[in-house]
């Protein structure tokens, strides 16, 4: 008997869609550089964005618009003149009067010349970046309880003074 004919049939793989839930126009202040990161987990220089405001566009009946309360920041190590890991933490108020909090891990990295570019706060076609992420929700009451129980991903757009943020949900 060959080993073909032993194995079990295959099943399909179901490839995951993504439905885009929200859009997060983030207001953010100059980056507050704290310098290299030493120690057991030293990986590069330190990096904090206050994060000011903003608005928050819902793109599904089940979610209202809302804002980004000026309470957070964006936590980041520079690993590299190309590369920086991402922690930005905030919470957002939205139109029916809840409160998301948002903890979003992401990763920016372009060339070398990019990079620079948007230290300076100059405007880097967002084509030229790969900016993604992986937002988690932690939700008060249960209307909004399906965030904290589902995947997102996202992408990000840095601009000057602020980031957009796209985020979908993985189906």
């Amino acid at each position: 008997m060959s080993h073909a004919a032993s194995a079990p049939t295959p099943s399909t793989v179901t490839v995951p869609a993504l439905r885009h839930i929200f859009t997060f126009d983030v207001s953010v202040t100059p980056p507050i550089e704290a310098g290299t990161v030493v120690g057991l987990n030293s990986r590069g220089r330190r990096r904090i964005i206050p994060i000011t405001g903003g608005v928050v566009t819902s793109h599904i009946a089940e979610l209202p618009n809302g804002k980004v309360v000026n309470a957070g920041a964006d936590f980041q190590i520079v690993v590299s003149e190309t590369c920086a890991d991402l922690d930005a933490r905030y919470m957002l108020e939205m139109d029916d009067g809840s409160h998301i909090y948002v903890v979003n891990r992401a990763l920016r990295r372009g060339s070398k010349e990019d990079v620079a570019a948007l230290v300076r706060g100059e405007r880097v076609d967002p084509a030229r970046i790969y900016f993604r992420c992986v937002p988690q929700f932690e939700v008060e009451g249960p209307q909004h309880q399906w965030l904290s129980e589902s995947i997102f991903v996202g992408t990000g757009e840095r601009a000057p003074d602020g980031v957009k943020i796209r985020i979908f949900e993985v189906l």
